[in-house]
């Protein structure tokens, strides 16, 4: 089969378009035919080789933690699950990923593909989506009439934070640049911003790579008991125990239940899937140029 591997850690030019053989599921695991993947961040962190005390992949690797896609065969000990099933789901980090034309998957972290978007689109909600869901619900508890500062919302992750923030009933405040300013308001926030300068919130959550001395501030805005749940992971969240705003730090994890809500949330139309650009597999290693130069335009997913 076809597919994206680096050798060795570096930038975007050691990643190759080549033959590899392709792989088989084992116990607990199913074969996908891959009908997208797609580019997060963290992508290029593991393939620079900044992530690999914590994400360590064997080389070479495949990159792309998003799936979308058909299964394809399945291994023993599966249940619940059939051949030519649409799915989405995110990988294991660790593992090779979906930038290929087959990938091996847990079957435990799949969902069903949502029915109401193409299937290679689906593969933008999977890592972004969770990550989104995790920081408002799991981490910060927010709850209906709350008021919610999303920092970095212009993003990926932000216009998922921003839908599901509103759909909950909470008061949603978004800082962007002028950039991205008109996404966060197509995702429903209730106020648009350049700055962190708010009336108190209940929470934040940051999304953005900014310095620790503007992270630390953003616990000025906090209400006493509020929380703060950062997912720039390489930076620890500040707490303020006086006033018991705690300080959260967010590595997403797959969770096919919540992931199987997210796509529900797609079918009936409370949750919208934004794509910037869909780009063919072997143009992958553009994508990650894109990507570290600051130019890419939004969500990209990668068709396979």
């Amino acid at each position: 089969m076809k597919a994206i591997r680096f050798h060795e850690y570096g930038d975007p030019t050691v990643l190759r378009h080549e033959d590899v053989d392709q792989p088989a599921p084992g116990a607990g695991q199913v074969l996908i035919r891959v009908a997208a993947t797609s580019f997060n961040g963290v992508d290029g962190n593991i393939r620079a080789g900044f992530m690999q005390g914590p994400i360590p992949v064997t080389l070479p690797h495949i990159p792309g933690i998003d799936v979308s896609g058909t299964i394809a065969a399945l291994g023993d000990e599966v249940t619940g699950l059939a051949v030519g099933d649409r799915v989405v789901g995110f990988l294991p980090m660790t593992g090779d990923g979906a930038a290929a034309e087959y990938v091996v998957a847990p079957a435990g972290i799949l969902a069903p593909a949502p029915t109401g978007i193409d299937l290679v689109d689906a593969a933008a909600l999977p890592t972004v989506g969770l990550t989104a869901w995790q920081a408002l619900f799991d981490h910060a508890g927010l709850t209906r009439g709350q008021r919610v500062l999303i920092n970095g919302a212009g993003g990926a992750v932000g216009g998922y934070a921003v839908q599901l923030a509103r759909s909950a009933g909470a008061h949603v405040i978004a800082t962007t640049s002028a950039r991205t300013a008109d996404r966060a308001k197509a995702a429903g926030a209730d106020e648009v911003i350049d700055h962190t300068a708010v009336d108190p919130v209940d929470v934040v959550v940051n999304l953005a790579p900014i310095d620790p001395a503007r992270l630390a501030a953003l616990l000025d805005v906090i209400r006493p008991g509020g929380v703060l749940v950062n997912t720039t992971v390489w930076m620890p969240a500040p707490s303020d125990e006086s006033r018991g705003v705690r300080g959260i730090d967010l590595f997403v994890r797959s969770d096919a239940g919540q992931l199987a809500h997210l796509t529900g949330l797609v079918d009936s139309g409370a949750l919208r899937v934004e794509v910037a650009q869909r780009v063919p597999l072997a143009e992958l290693p553009s994508v990650h140029a894109q990507a570290a130069a600051g130019t890419l335009p939004g969500k990209t997913v990668i068709l396979v």
